[in-house]
């Protein structure tokens, strides 16, 4: 079920550097160290996604990585996107600490 604009804005609070788009999902932008890091960023995100049944639109422009989800089946945001966007600031944060 998609979550009311309230519940929404609560959310993204809790998440650093995310961002609403007009497109009813939210996104962010990851900068890595190169290429390869990128790929190794992504793939990890992939199994995360795997692993949640839910899967993010991946940008990939040599280091820098943008993802957007949403759950299209609901027509907006569900707590699957927030849930998905805080394991994936794990993945962020230990990829920065590795830069």
């Amino acid at each position: 079920m998609a979550l009311s604009q309230t519940e929404i804005q609560g959310k993204i609070r809790a998440l650093s550097g995310w961002e609403l788009t007009k497109s009813k999902a939210i996104q962010k932008k990851f900068t890595l160290s190169g290429f390869k890091d990128a790929l190794t960023f992504v793939n990890q995100v992939g199994d995360l996604a795997e692993k949640f049944d839910h899967h993010p639109d991946i940008v990939i422009n040599y280091n820098k990585v943008t993802l957007t989800l949403t759950t299209h089946s609901a027509g907006g945001l569900t707590a699957k996107d927030f849930d998905l966007a805080t394991h994936v600031e794990k993945i962020g944060k230990a990829e920065d600490s590795q830069a």
